[in-house]
């Protein structure tokens, strides 16, 4: 089943985390940001590898790189 967003709903972000976010330097925020980058990377080549154990490991970067550019 293929997800699809509800325009309706709106996540909330806790004060927590605002207060966190806040406190950042640019540069942390930037750190944070390529750190989620690198985080989602390494789970979608799990996740890839999973269903492609017979793929190399270019072919994993090539789809790496087609989802990011191309999410269904």
């Amino acid at each position: 089943m293929k997800y699809v967003p509800d325009p309706h709903r709106i996540e909330v972000i806790s004060d927590d985390v605002v207060r966190m976010m806040k406190s950042k330097t640019p540069a942390e925020k930037i750190a944070l940001v390529g750190t989620a980058n690198r985080t989602g990377r390494l789970l979608m080549a799990a996740g890839i590898r999973i269903l492609h154990p017979d793929w190399t490991e270019e072919q994993v970067q090539q789809e790496i790189i087609l989802r990011m550019n191309h999410p269904s």
